[in-house]
């Protein structure tokens, strides 16, 4: 697996490429505990090329949805393959996560957030 962190306007995003299991959820935690040092507002997390996603992955993703809400961080992942995605809502984590279609969705829900 390979993160890539980008920043764009007031998003700070990381793309997830390859799979995400009990090994690489340690490099995303680490990612993920070092935006959350961050003074950011946005984070948008790519899963176009996430391919899998083993339960660690997912309990690093569940474990940080507190620390951005009491920061105030919108927290969104996009791109989700059919695959990953149904993970996601048979867990019920579509229902604790923002989990939208593209990159542009992503902005927009942000922004209509803030309304």
């Amino acid at each position: 697996m390979e993160i890539k962190e980008w920043e764009e306007e007031e998003y700070f995003g990381i793309e997830i490429c390859g799979d995400l299991d009990a090994a690489s959820s340690i490099e995303l935690d680490k990612t993920l505990e070092k935006v959350l040092k961050k003074e950011v507002k946005a984070l948008l997390i790519d899963c176009q090329h996430l391919h899998y996603i083993a339960s660690a992955g997912l309990g690093v993703f569940i474990s940080y949805i507190e620390p951005f809400q009491e920061k105030s961080v919108f927290f969104c992942l996009y791109g989700l393959n059919d695959k990953v995605r149904d993970v996601f809502q048979i867990l019920g984590l579509d229902k604790l996560l923002v989990i939208v279609d593209t990159k542009e969705d992503a902005k927009k829900r942000k922004n209509d957030s803030l309304l």
